[in-house]
């Protein structure tokens, strides 16, 4: 059984996910709630939308709040996707780094939105193709993201043939282990280069030690209203080195012209502010 998700109750479950998260769930979001959460809600013992958005606000431990995100987070991507974002960092991007580089400096990219893991992995092949056997010694990713769920498969590491199908042949047999007719595991050589954590984009600050050379936050901003898209370009630009990199997702757009100039489509500069 389907359940009902009034209108009241849709506008309350939509205020929390934005006062925490900032995820802005529009009526256009209405079928996709209640066919993410409505068996959910029902295998926890509630009849009732309105009942069930009373335990999540009761429960100050946070999970409760924490597995309605995990529900509703959109986790669809694939490896190689907008394919132009990593040619231009193995080619452009990398060479440029490593002629700025001084010393044993490292490379240090995030990935915030990580979902299931694809994007972190995908370059951590365009890392190792550029630097070899001495790519733990050159480059590190973050990668996060705010569902646990996502961030568990990431982890795991195991894909579907159809999910790695858009990579070339070479590749996918080079950094991955065929365990099944149709699952390919990430090889440990990879494992080495991406550390994942849960992070909320929605804080003041982040808890980095260093500015970034890089940040892939692709299809992510689609889900967030202006006022916090502005906010997440701020801390963006105060949290990449100069002449960071910001690769956004190709349906979105920086409007901060004094932050960030655009280098090619969804690629921009960080600019030096006054």
């Amino acid at each position: 059984m389907v359940l009902e998700l009034s209108q009241d109750a849709f506008s309350r479950l939509s205020r929390l996910v934005y006062d925490r998260f900032r995820i802005l769930l529009t009526e256009r979001k209405r079928s996709l709630v209640v066919s993410r959460l409505s068996r959910f809600v029902q295998t926890q013992g509630f009849e009732r939308f309105e009942d069930y958005l009373d335990s999540v606000e009761d429960d100050r431990s946070g999970r409760a709040v924490s597995e309605l995100v995990n529900r509703l987070s959109t986790n669809f991507t694939f490896f190689n996707r907008e394919p132009a974002h990593f040619e231009f960092f193995q080619r452009t991007f990398l060479p440029e780094r490593d002629r700025a580089a001084r010393g044993d400096k490292r490379l240090h990219i995030w990935v915030p939105g990580c979902s299931s893991g694809e994007e972190p992995w995908m370059l951590a092949i365009c890392l190792s193709e550029h630097y070899g056997p001495t790519v733990a010694q050159k480059a590190a990713i973050l990668a996060t993201d705010i569902s646990a769920r996502a961030l568990s498969t990431a982890l795991e590491g195991l894909y579907s043939g159809e999910n790695t199908s858009r990579l070339p042949a070479s590749l996918r047999h080079k950094y991955f282990d065929e365990v099944g007719p149709d699952s390919w595991r990430v090889k440990d050589g990879l494992r080495n280069l991406v550390l994942f954590r849960r992070l909320n984009l929605n804080r003041p600050s982040y808890p980095f030690r260093r500015p970034m050379d890089a940040i892939f936050c692709r299809n992510v901003m689609i889900y967030f209203d202006q006022q916090t898209r502005e906010a997440l370009s701020r801390r963006f630009h105060l949290n990449l080195l100069a002449d960071g990199c910001l690769f956004i997702g190709h349906s979105e757009t920086i409007e901060s012209t004094e932050l960030f100039s655009r280098v090619l489509p969804a690629i921009y500069r960080r600019k030096e502010t006054a």
